[in-house]
């Protein structure tokens, strides 16, 4: 089993960047394929980025594509989200989840373990 702990969330004016972590404890991270999810205030939540195990290739929704960017150091045992150009509608809770397989995809019922969540808030 795995643990996710994410951090780097904050506060941040529209037109910014963070860069979120997500460090995992008791199994190596290169045994999962991860995901980072959001879910906003009064909103389900909702797919943001995967990557392979491989860390190739990766995938993104629609709304984050060309702005967000995830990747993996898996000697650091840490995954990454990258968020440039924030936007007041990035503001969410973010999640990473590790899938035990190749590639999780965009579903939540596909990934087997969660982190706590790391909040993100973007001002206009």
């Amino acid at each position: 089993q795995v643990q996710l702990v994410e951090s780097g969330g904050g506060l941040v004016q529209a037109g910014g960047s963070l860069r979120l972590s997500c460090a995992a404890s008791g199994r190596t991270l290169s045994s999962y394929a991860m995901g980072w999810f959001r879910q906003a205030p009064g909103k389900e939540r909702d797919f943001v980025a995967a990557i392979t195990r491989s860390g190739y290739p990766t995938y993104y929704a629609d709304s984050v594509k060309g702005r967000f960017t995830i990747s993996r150091d898996n000697a650091k045992n840490t995954i990454y989200l990258q968020m440039n150009n924030l936007k007041p509608e990035d503001t969410a809770v973010y999640y990473c989840a590790a899938h035990t397989g190749p590639y999780g995809g965009r579903e939540q019922r596909s990934y087997d373990y969660w982190g706590q969540g790391t909040m993100v808030t973007v001002s206009s």
